[in-house]
């Protein structure tokens, strides 16, 4: 007879060096060391979504960000596209981490897989894993330029 707690906890480490290895290929935290990365990866969890899916809703609460792995997916506001978000790419961190609503919709342009934050996973990393503060850092630099060149 198995155990369902060992069972589960063998399919979530194999998952989370899947993800570190991933993470790793697509360079998203440069510098990283291999603990690194599987600490980020054990504080998401990977998951798939079919071309079409919203990600996230604009003006709608922050509740989860994630690290795009595999597709790409359309950033929409108002119903106009501003970006592409590709793999290695992370998103939705902002909002969360500020507490606002969501500026933008983030929507499937081809089935993706992701690794997918809760609040309180990328507030832990956010205070604990300086390669992932570093690449939110680097993201709030980048939305803000992106910003201030779309005000006319």
């Amino acid at each position: 007879m198995k155990v369902l707690g060992f069972e589960f906890l063998r399919r979530r480490t194999i998952e989370a060096r899947e993800a570190a290895q991933r993470l790793r290929a697509l360079n998203v935290f440069p510098g990283a060391s291999a603990e690194d990365l599987l600490a980020i990866a054990k504080a998401g969890r990977l998951i798939s979504t079919p071309a079409g899916w919203s990600l996230m809703v604009e003006k709608t609460p922050a509740d989860k960000s994630y690290v795009l792995l595999e597709g790409s997916a359309s950033v929409q506001k108002d119903h106009r596209e501003l970006a592409t978000i590709e793999p290695g790419e992370l998103v939705g961190e902002l909002a969360l981490l500020h507490h606002k609503l969501r500026s933008a919709t983030v929507v499937a342009t081809s089935p993706l897989h992701v690794l997918h934050f809760t609040r309180d996973a990328v507030e832990k990393l956010v205070d604990e894993v300086q390669v992932f503060r570093e690449a939110v850092e680097r993201n709030a630099v980048a939305h803000s330029r992106r910003d201030s060149e779309q005000i006319v």
